[in-house]
């Protein structure tokens, strides 16, 4: 029989807050994380806007000449990681020694989604190259800008000796890394896995590159806090997010013998691949469609069971009406009975930390008994015509959620999270 997973721990790093209670309370009040950008200057750009994580200090988290050598996205990762591992009892901290690991090195592992890397390194290394010459490059150029660098470091520095994989899927990233943690603890190669999604992506040449595609938001750089209004008729494009949502997971029977306190289970994971556009969905929602039935059918569960649907819900021209027919193809009729919205109107699009975080989200609104609104919902789409929890977040009760993920490539994620009943058999 397949091991029951469980979640003991969360850590986020996001554009709402650097805790899960501001995360939290951000997501309960429709606050939005988008801003004008502050980390680099906009003049010669149509983009001026994003959802930057504000206020954060690594020292909290990382010793300083640790985070020295760490991009911001293996930063935010550790970061998340640290406040994960604490909430769950993992790590005992000895001041001036790396924290210690209370879980078996060798059965703890890591996996982590990131869709882009170090590109703030990347860009400085490259200036430098051409500017200067090669010789002026940084030395420590690849070890900062490679995408598996967060879950490197953060093996490093809690001393885990499990695998530590890095999950590429693009946008898909952070939900699929939760799905292989999930399969991992279950086949039994792990007791302990630290999951979720990082990205740091809000530097000149990431959002030259999206622009260049039209899938950001250009509409509103005079009212950054309405731009991200996913299905919503007057959407324009994503805003760029960035951030980290990391989640401690842990096989039930070994959260129990150690008394950790359960916060949810991670119930079940579906993925497909659209084979159709490297950067658009499937028109028809077939893919996502799919993957939904695919991780509701892999937690043995009904669609009509599940209350809470988060969408991917990026606040683009296709994919809002896309997603919509997904719901529909994957919950039939019940599509109009269930509650669906993106967390993205306020988070912005954080790329491979929009899965980690969006299963968070999941996670409080069940032990909250709250749904997240869909802010900035002033016109709905008739395409899009379902409940997306417009503007307000609203009360209720909710034992089972899904969040779903798509990714450039056609890369479709979802996993299900449930209520956590310490009696229910896997």
């Amino acid at each position: 029989m397949a091991k029951k997973v469980v979640v003991t721990g969360l850590g986020v790093i996001s554009p709402l807050g650097n805790s899960v209670e501001e995360f939290e309370a951000g997501l309960r009040a429709g606050k939005s994380g988008v801003d004008y950008i502050t980390l680099f200057d906009t003049a010669d750009f149509d983009v001026k806007i994003a959802a930057e994580v504000k206020d954060f200090d690594s020292s909290r988290w990382i010793d300083k000449k640790d985070a020295r050598k760490m991009s911001r996205f293996t930063q935010f990762a550790t970061a998340a990681a640290d406040q994960a591992l604490t909430q769950a009892g993992l790590i005992e901290k000895v001041e001036g020694e790396h924290p210690k690991l209370k879980s078996d090195p060798e059965r703890t592992g890591i996996v982590l989604g990131n869709g882009i890397g170090g590109f703030e390194i990347v860009s400085e290394s490259m200036k430098k190259m051409f500017d200067h010459g090669p010789r002026r490059m940084l030395p420590l150029t690849v070890p900062l800008m490679i995408g598996n660098e967060a879950a490197g470091n953060v093996s490093m520095i809690y001393g885990t000796k499990g695998p530590a994989f890095t999950q590429v899927t693009a946008c898909a990233s952070g939900t699929d890394a939760l799905g292989q943690a999930l399969d991992l603890i279950r086949c039994g190669r792990c007791d302990v896995i630290i999951s979720g999604g990082t990205e740091a992506a809000i530097v000149p040449f990431a959002v030259g590159a999206f622009s260049m595609l039209k899938t950001l938001s250009t509409k509103r750089n005079d009212e950054p806090q309405k731009a991200s209004r996913p299905f919503d008729i007057d959407r324009d494009g994503f805003i760029l997010g960035e951030g980290a949502g990391v989640l401690i997971l842990e096989s039930e029977e070994h959260a129990k013998k150690r008394g950790a306190v359960i916060l949810a289970e991670l119930a079940g994971y579906g993925a497909t691949a659209d084979a159709y556009h490297i950067t658009s969905p499937d028109p028809e929602g077939d893919g996502g469609g799919r993957a939904i039935t695919l991780a509701l059918q892999d937690a043995g569960i009904k669609p009509e069971e599940v209350q809470y649907y988060n969408a991917h819900g990026t606040s683009t021209g296709i994919n809002d009406p896309t997603e919509t027919k997904m719901i529909k193809k994957a919950f039939g009729d019940y599509a109009y009975k269930l509650k669906v919205s993106s967390t993205k109107s306020m988070t912005g699009h954080c790329i491979a930390a929009a899965g980690g975080l969006e299963a968070i989200a999941c996670i409080l609104a069940i032990r909250g008994g709250f749904y997240p609104p869909t802010i900035n919902l002033d016109n709905p789409d008739p395409e899009c015509d379902l409940d997306y929890v417009p503007h307000k977040a609203q009360e209720g009760s909710i034992d089972i959620a899904a969040s779903g993920s798509l990714g450039f490539g056609g890369h479709n994620g979802v996993v299900i999270l449930r209520k956590y009943n310490a009696g229910a058999t896997a």
